[in-house]
């Protein structure tokens, strides 16, 4: 897996912290040069010294056209070009919806769904105009399910499964592959105070493993655990009121986890707040 992975140039979004970082360790490790864009370009620089092998630091800003487009060219620049996309940059709020301010939601929309949007219409014709290339996208299990408290957070992760499906058929034949890795609850800022409910909490590395994984033998969806789509796909034929049992006891209640901690202040304070936005200043 490491020799599929040696010597391919990779732009990982979202990669000063967290899952990001450690997609960007483990694939510099295999010998991958890697571009880090993250909105904290001192964060993400501090990250690029830390790591092992050729990891560079970009400023990043996935809700931004122009900002994602300059990252892009500024990694072709060092590098020549680029053979692969991580769109991993995401953030959350949790809580009742009717309690959910405003600017959550649109910033979850513009990160999460947008995000990965913009970063698929600006990096795919690139990669298919070359020859091939391999976008990933980091979702979530909230692709498929959705657990109550993260109701806005789980319809932008739908969203982007949806997305996904669309544009790889059109990609189909282009040498262009997509992956989109959909895990449980990982144990990160984004998750603070969250309950991962009938699996186990998951670990970065666990997330950047399955990252290298598809790089080096290509899949479309990854769920993490598998046990995961196993339960989709059984709850799946069961009639309306058994499923809802069934998912009542697997998946977790997020408004009530998240009720008995204050942990996520911060990090929503951090993660959800717009710096361009008037009302932030």
């Amino acid at each position: 897996m490491t020799t599929a992975v040696a010597g391919r140039i990779v732009a990982v979004t979202g990669g000063a912290r967290g899952i990001g970082r450690e997609i960007a360790r483990q694939l510099a490790a295999a010998g991958a040069r890697v571009a880090i864009g993250d909105r904290d370009l001192e964060a993400a620089r501090e990250t690029a010294g830390q790591l092992p092998g050729q990891v560079r630091a970009f400023a990043l800003d996935v809700t931004d056209t122009r900002s994602f487009r300059e990252f892009l060219d500024a990694v072709t620049g060092v590098w020549g070009s680029f053979d692969v996309l991580v769109n991993n940059a995401g953030v959350m709020w949790v809580g009742a919806f009717d309690t959910e301010p405003e600017a959550a939601t649109e910033r979850m929309l513009a990160v999460n769904l947008h995000g990965v949007i913009r970063g698929v219409r600006l990096a795919a014709p690139y990669l298919r105009a070359r020859g091939g290339g391999h976008i990933v996208t980091v979702a979530s299990a909230a692709s498929k399910l959705a657990p109550p408290g993260e109701s806005t957070y789980a319809a932008t992760k739908h969203g982007v499964l949806g997305y996904l499906i669309g544009v790889r058929e059109e990609l189909r034949g282009s040498g262009v592959h997509l992956s989109v890795i959909m895990p449980g609850v990982v144990d990160t800022e984004l998750a603070l105070g969250t309950d991962p409910g009938a699996t186990a909490r998951l670990h970065p590395a666990d997330v950047a493993a399955a990252v290298v994984r598809v790089l080096a033998r290509p899949r479309f969806e990854v769920t993490i655990p598998a046990t995961i789509d196993l339960l989709v796909r059984v709850t799946g034929l069961l009639p309306q009121a058994l499923r809802d049992q069934v998912l009542r006891r697997a998946v977790p209640n997020q408004v009530e986890a998240t009720r008995r901690s204050n942990s996520r202040e911060t990090y929503e304070r951090h993660a959800l707040t717009d710096p361009t936005d008037p009302r932030n200043r």
